[in-house]
């Protein structure tokens, strides 16, 4: 299991083994069943949670009352709420599990003591961090500046096999539309092919 989080960091920084073996120590190692609320609007997120398996829907409700999804979180991929965790807000996100998953698990205070003991943790996260910007910004431009075809045909390019994963439900949540209009596009693509 930590093999997979090694993998993940190894892309950003080098530790040694033994850096490595301090760096995995607080990370807590949990379970959450499907439907299991991670995450709920209101609470303070305390966390920042490393994915080793299963599937995770980030979102929140509009006024309407409607999901808004964020992103959704795989294998390999972060959880949490950045704005709840760094600036001790109420969070207005909801981290929900959509299948039986597993998460490696670090606190803020235990994420803040290994940025003073492993000086390379510190980078690690920046760089993390600005990949997130990017992806964000990206999501933004994609959400007001892209048909509704476009974000879909790059929702699969983002999430190469996640949609057998999702309801129908889900993935309309995460372009911004119905499901019935999700079924429209599906079809006219379809016919493309």
């Amino acid at each position: 299991m930590s093999d997979l989080l090694l993998k993940n960091i190894s892309q950003y920084i080098n530790l040694s083994e033994e850096d490595f073996k301090q760096f995995i120590k607080p990370f807590e190692y949990r379970k959450f069943k499907k439907k299991e609320v991670v995450l709920k609007e209101g609470d303070y997120c305390l966390f920042e949670g490393f994915v080793l398996n299963g599937c995770f829907k980030i979102y929140y409700l509009n006024e309407k009352g409607f999901e808004q999804t964020l992103y959704f979180a795989v294998e390999e991929w972060w959880i949490t709420d950045i704005d709840s965790l760094i600036n001790n807000v109420p969070s207005i996100l909801n981290i929900e599990a959509l299948e039986d998953s597993e998460v490696l698990v670090i606190s803020k205070k235990d994420k803040e003591h290994l940025y003073e003991a492993l000086p390379q943790i510190e980078k690690l996260f920046r760089i993390m961090n600005q990949k997130s910007s990017v992806a964000l910004q990206r999501r933004i431009l994609s959400l007001t500046g892209k048909t509704a075809d476009k974000r879909y045909l790059e929702f699969l390019e983002k999430y190469p096999g996640l949609e057998q994963r999702l309801t129908q439900q889900q993935v309309a949540s995460y372009l911004g539309i119905t499901h019935e209009f999700l079924s429209k596009i599906r079809r006219k693509i379809s016919l493309k092919k």
